[in-house]
């Protein structure tokens, strides 16, 4: 036998089928796996009539981490065929288990997640150890693809159609007793002994056990997609769910539709379609463009690729958090939720209680959605101390400012907290826009100065944007880089610059969206448009949230910094706009009610009628894909003159850092990916149309040309 499964029989005739990958930190559906369990399924049919039943479990920290990405993603159009006829050959090696006529369990000691779930749910029984860090569920979708081992089948004949479909349309994951409770696992155990022993006395109690998609006259929980209160759910999902993909994202359509063609067939034949739906995305390029970044990419900077070598690793131990609005809040919940203990100032006391008070409403909110526990609500709490003084901030050696976008008061926050934390502690700035160079001058020791732009809401949003200004020391970086994955966030790193990457990049998308407005485009397309093309929200709505005040404020900012420096003011048709709903029609966003949408009390937010008779022009309109491709190759283009200018230092953290920051189309894998897909060398000439046709702001970098030229991707 292989030594990827070793194929243990006890004196109770129980075989213990342990998973344990050679070379590998985690096992995975590789050829390695699939020639190995072929030969344990082989020899379980052969010893069947010698043996009481199957425990299956892991030896390494997870239990099985799904699909071989590595293979994946190298599999081609060309290849469609014999990739097919493999999938199916491994479903029959899941099938042949659960059909041996044993009883087979699960002892589920770590996460089992894709195709480590599929294995699962081919076993009678499942076991799981009660840790809160073990997690279940089949996140296939959030990589382009669908359940392809056979979960989509067994989920849908397990919990039925309306149950199944969030761990499969959304990637959803459970913790053992969430998953205890929605019948996925059927048995808690307090450790890895009681887990094998609670597994073996199963097999001893129901030596007969089937599944129940096995029993005679089985009928799907909730009913078929004919039975009519599944056919009213199933008759607005497909509109649904067009709503929130705009049709970018062809993996929960295939999901959705493997799910309900499925239901309506035998479970041979709901294999085969399963099958072939996920032959369809594996060979498609969306599945290619998110495994590439959000499986290599990510791991690639989650592993250390941007932190600095030669720096032990450093753990944060408590840390303060200057100012209590929505941001502080936030970067306070986030660092307590990390175990951290955490400082929360601000100027009194009453709206540093204000922002604990925030804190709590978000805790309370995850304790009601079962993600956390009363008792680790309260010790989460009993980290957060509220102050109004400075001198509270003693023994901080992480000190993250998060005040108005205005630098003077940045300094004064930030050299008051640095004289009583000492010169050892960091000093970081949440700003957005604002050169952490400039901001460092307000510290005795500007090595120990660095941007730390989290995003809103914190609490949510997984990236942290880390910003090296010019004297920011290599082990300042690594300590915030260390900072960053302490508190379960994903860290890009970039050098200084005004608006860094991720501002900088985002204001060119909302700018892009509210010059088209001025030139007559209509504001329905533009939003339209926007999200047809994957971006989560358009730009005028985006603009609102952020709000124009705030927009022209940092335009004023940086026009005050550019004449200090002696250079060009800055000018994009946009600006005349702003100006326009700011002085004139008095709309500012959405914080006051009123901006390029209006938002009444009694119903939801919809577009000023003011745009249509102020802006629109009916001999102005312009195509539906160049609305699109201006939205998104703006973003892309700024990318790339990061990268030129040395803002950016890696494709990944460009790619993550544009689809977690700020919500570049996710299909597209990130904004440089954007380009690789497209074809650099067409990439450069649809670039060339738009910068003839809409303004020389879309003129290819000198970069990208020569990427082009060389046929070299990013």
């Amino acid at each position: 036998m292989s030594d990827a499964i070793r194929y243990e029989t006890g004196p109770d005739r129980i075989v213990v089928l342990t998973l344990d990958m050679p070379d590998q930190s985690a096992n995975t559906m590789n050829a390695v796996y699939r020639e190995a369990m072929a030969a344990c399924v082989a020899r379980l049919n052969a010893e069947r009539d010698l043996i009481a039943g199957v425990v299956i479990t892991s030896a390494k920290k997870t239990f099985f981490a799904g699909g071989d990405l590595n293979e994946l993603v190298q599999v081609q159009r060309a290849e469609a065929k014999a990739f097919y006829d493999m999938i199916l050959a491994l479903k029959a090696q899941l099938r042949a288990l659960e059909t041996l006529g044993r009883p087979v369990v699960a002892a589920i000691n770590g996460a089992a997640l894709g195709g480590g779930w599929e294995i699962c749910l081919a076993c009678h029984h499942r076991v799981a150890l009660d840790d809160p860090s073990l997690q279940i569920g089949l996140p296939e979708v959030t990589l382009g693809l669908l359940p392809g081992g056979g979960g989509v089948v067994r989920m849908v004949r397990l919990l039925g159609l309306e149950k199944a479909l969030p761990y499969l349309l959304e990637g959803k994951k459970v913790h053992p007793r969430q998953a205890l409770r929605a019948g996925l696992i059927d048995e808690l155990a307090a450790d890895r002994d009681e887990l094998l022993s609670k597994a073996r006395a199963w097999i001893l109690a129901n030596p007969n056990a089937v599944q129940p998609w096995d029993v005679k006259g089985y009928k799907i929980p909730g009913g078929t997609p004919s039975d009519p209160g599944i056919a009213q759910m199933l008759a607005i999902a497909p509109s649904i769910l067009r709503s929130k993909t705009q049709g970018c994202l062809p993996a929960p359509e295939r999901i959705l539709c493997a799910a309900v063609e499925g239901a309506q067939v035998n479970f041979d034949a709901a294999q085969l379609i399963e099958t072939r739906y996920f032959t369809e995305l594996t060979t498609g390029q969306v599945a290619k463009n998110l495994i590439g970044t959000f499986w290599f990419q990510l791991n690639q900077i989650k592993a250390g690729g941007s932190r600095p070598q030669g720096f032990a690793p450093y753990l944060t131990k408590k840390v303060g958090v200057l100012g209590a609005g929505m941001m502080g809040a936030g970067i306070a919940c986030v660092c307590a939720l990390g175990g951290i203990e955490v400082v929360l100032k601000d100027v009194d006391l009453r709206a540093a209680e204000k922002g604990k008070a925030r804190l709590v409403a978000l805790l309370d909110r995850k304790v009601a959605r079962d993600e956390m526990t009363v008792q680790q609500c309260e010790a989460t709490l009993a980290r957060v101390h509220v102050t109004d003084s400075d001198a509270d901030l003693a023994g901080c050696d992480l000190v993250i400012e998060a005040v108005f976008e205005d630098r003077g008061l940045k300094a004064r926050v930030s050299a008051a907290a640095q004289a009583v934390v000492g010169r050892e502690a960091v000093i970081a700035s949440n700003t957005s826009t604002l050169p952490i160079t400039g901001l460092a001058t307000a510290v005795p020791d500007p090595t120990k100065f660095i941007g730390l732009h989290f995003f809103s809401p914190v609490e949510k949003m997984p990236l942290v944007e880390i910003i090296k200004g010019t004297c920011t020391s290599d082990e300042t970086l690594a300590r915030s880089f260390d900072f960053v994955l302490q508190i379960n966030k994903t860290p890009i790193v970039v050098n200084d610059s005004r608006g860094f990457f991720t501002s900088r990049v985002f204001g060119t998308f909302t700018q892009e969206g509210i010059a088209m407005l001025g030139e007559g485009v209509s504001a329905p397309m533009i939003e339209t448009e926007a999200r047809k093309a994957g971006m989560p929200v358009g730009p005028l709505a985006v603009s609102d949230e952020v709000s124009l005040s705030l927009m022209s404020h940092i335009r004023a900012q940086t026009l005050q910094d550019l004449r200090a420096e002696g250079k060009a003011p800055l000018d994009h048709p946009a600006f005349a706009v702003i100006d326009l709903l700011l002085n004139e029609y008095k709309r500012p966003g959405k914080a006051a009610g009123a901006g390029f949408y209006d938002y009444p009390a009694n119903g939801p937010k919809h577009l000023w009628p003011g745009l249509k008779t102020r802006f629109e022009n009916v001999g102005r309109q312009i195509s539906e894909r160049d609305i699109r491709d201006r939205l998104l190759f703006i973003q892309a283009l700024e990318t790339v003159r990061c990268m030129e200018e040395g803002v950016l230092a890696s494709t990944a953290d460009a790619n993550v850092g544009s689809v977690f920051g700020i919500g570049f189309a996710a299909w597209t894998g990130g904004a440089l990916q954007f380009i690789n897909q497209y074809g650099l060398k067409d990439f450069v000439a649809r670039a060339q149309y738009l910068s003839e046709q809409y303004g020389e702001r879309f003129a290819p970098p000198a970069l990208l040309l020569e990427k082009a030229a060389r046929h070299e991707l990013f």
